[in-house]
């Protein structure tokens, strides 16, 4: 198997988290506590839907400095732009 970068990402606490730990065959069992990479010690959770929550933004920012791309345009600020009329 390829490993591309040095993180994987798992659902945990609603979100979409990324974490250094080694990833088992299969993925992470329910419950498997992890230290993401925005620092918080969270249980793994699986099931389809869980991989359709939202990204935590810290993991996301951390994960993207560690592979050394840019975060996409939409992703660099969390505030919402102001609308104008």
């Amino acid at each position: 198997m390829c490993r591309l970068h040095p993180f994987h990402w798992v659902p945990a606490d609603g979100e979409r988290h990324a974490t250094t730990a080694g990833r088992p065959l299969g993925g992470y069992p329910d419950g498997t506590v992890l230290e993401t990479l925005c620092g918080r010690e969270l249980r793994a959770v699986s099931g389809e839907l869980a991989w359709l929550w939202f990204t935590c933004p810290d993991c996301d920012h951390e994960a993207h400095r560690m592979a050394g791309a840019p975060l996409p345009r939409r992703h660099r600020s969390r505030v919402a732009p102001s609308s104008t009329v």
